[in-house]
C-alpha cells in the first residue's frame, strides 16, 4: 500500500501514519473515561521502525571501554579527514576542467 493512499492521519512532523481509535464513552455514569485508559496496543506494522528502547536495550549491560572508544573515534576522524581531503582534491580538478585552456601568444610571421 502507498503512502499516498495509506487510510488515516499523518504525523505533522515525521509524516508517519497514526493510527485513529475510537474512544467509547463510560455509560454507567455517563462520563468519559480518559484516553490513555482505553487506547488499545496497535501492534507493530512492518514500515514502523521499532521502538528506541528496543534497540538500545540490547546495550544496556554494556561498559563503556575507552581504550576501543579512543580508537574507533581516531578511525572516524581520520575517515571523515580522508574524504575531505578527496573531496577538495575532486573540486579542484572539477575547476580545472572548467576552466578553459590557454592558448599561446601568437608571434607574427615574418616574410
Amino acid at each position: 500500500m502507498s503512502r499516498d493512499t495509506h487510510p488515516g492521519a499523518q504525523c505533522p512532523h515525521c509524516r508517519s501514519h497514526l493510527a485513529l481509535v475510537p474512544v467509547p464513552a463510560n455509560t454507567d455514569t455517563g462520563l468519559a473515561l480518559p484516553t490513555h485508559s482505553l487506547l488499545p496496543v496497535v501492534p507493530k506494522e512492518e514500515w514502523q521502525p521499532p521502538p528506541v528502547s528496543e534497540v538500545l536495550a540490547v546495550y544496556a549491560g554494556r561498559v563503556r571501554d575507552t581504550a576501543t572508544a579512543t580508537a574507533g573515534a581516531a578511525k572516524v576522524r581520520e575517515s571523515l579527514n580522508r574524504a575531505r581531503s578527496a573531496a577538495a582534491q575532486r573540486r579542484a580538478a572539477q575547476k580545472a576542467a572548467r576552466r578553459p585552456a590557454r592558448t599561446p601568444a601568437r608571434t607574427p610571421k615574418s616574410a
